[in-house]
């Protein structure tokens, strides 16, 4: 099991934190000495998962505080609540996401749900969140994507899937694919400023979470046909949420990761398996679809940048 560096004295926001990926990240980043702000959609979750984890590291510290991604308002109302506690942030997880509904749903801001929730909404909190971040001496902000991310394309003209027939799977992949290009820009844009930020991605391979049937049931009470068939074959080689956290783990917490660095399972297909440098797909390596993107993000959010200083 990959062992978390030290993280004591350091404050942490977790994003998805009461079940899978986010739970496990709360967990060794805790157990590790990190004071971690579990941000969760449900409060009573978020609460049983703390208690879930104080029984296992009674010295942890955690809190747990509400945020819905697919609310643009609830987003700007937790970076406020952080930002007026005056704390500099060492580490901010985008971890949350929802997966493949059958049907395209949207946001409270009208947002198809996959890129609101997956993208739009860690966007504008990772960019909320930025004069925290900065004012940590070490900040790092590691984003999951996934490997749908390869086979994801940015459709600048119908980000939203207005005007073509909706497929579950592809939004997944653009959402993800754009969590891959935020990482890579926002990495360049410290680099351009001097910031002394470190930008990460990981992806988490086939891991058995709940994120499969969770998003795969929105709008219907139960995953549809194909998710369950899926479920059922299992013929995926597949990892438990303890392995398949890992990659994030490194991106968020290793010495050895780097500027715009990208990890996940180095085993088969790269599914499963012990944490490793992952290829971008060169959809993400494009400086200037990248920027576009960013500007575009800032422009549905209304949450932007400050001009960069002399």
């Amino acid at each position: 099991m990959y062992a978390v560096p030290d993280q004591s004295g350091k404050l942490a926001v977790v994003t998805g934190a009461n079940s899978g990926t986010g739970k496990e990240a709360v967990r060794r980043l805790a157990g590790a000495g990190a004071r971690v702000v579990m941000a969760v959609r449900t409060v009573a979750k978020g609460e049983r998962a703390r208690a879930e984890i104080l029984a296992q590291h009674p010295d942890a510290q955690m809190e747990v505080r509400r945020i819905d991604l697919a609310d643009l308002a609830s987003v700007q109302e937790f970076a406020d609540g952080l930002i007026a506690d005056g704390t500099p942030l060492d580490l901010l997880v985008n971890n949350a996401g929802v997966m493949a509904p059958p049907t395209r749903l949207t946001t409270a801001d009208g947002f198809e749900l996959q890129m609101g929730s997956n993208y739009l909404g860690p966007f504008a909190l990772t960019v909320r969140l930025l004069p925290l971040l900065l004012s940590a001496p070490a900040p790092r902000v590691a984003t999951m994507s996934s490997g749908t991310a390869n086979y994801g394309r940015i459709h600048f003209e119908d980000l939203q899937w207005e005007r073509r027939r909706y497929s579950p799977n592809l939004s997944y992949a653009q959402s993800k694919l754009a969590n891959l290009m935020m990482t890579r820009h926002l990495a360049a844009l410290a680099a351009e400023r001097g910031w002394q930020l470190l930008s990460t991605g990981a992806h988490p391979g086939y891991t058995r979470t709940n994120l499969q049937t969770a998003g795969a049931s929105l709008g219907t009470g139960k995953p549809s046909r194909r998710v369950s068939v899926l479920t059922s074959l299992n013929f995926l080689p597949s990892q438990d949420v303890q392995q398949g956290t890992e990659p994030l783990l490194y991106a968020a917490a290793d010495p050895g990761a780097v500027a715009g660095g990208y990890y996940g399972p180095g085993g088969r297909f790269g599914l499963v398996g012990p944490t490793t440098t992952a290829r971008t797909t060169r959809r993400a390596l494009d400086p200037a679809a990248n920027a576009r993107l960013w500007t575009e993000s800032e422009r549905l959010t209304g949450v932007a940048l400050p001009a960069p200083t002399a």
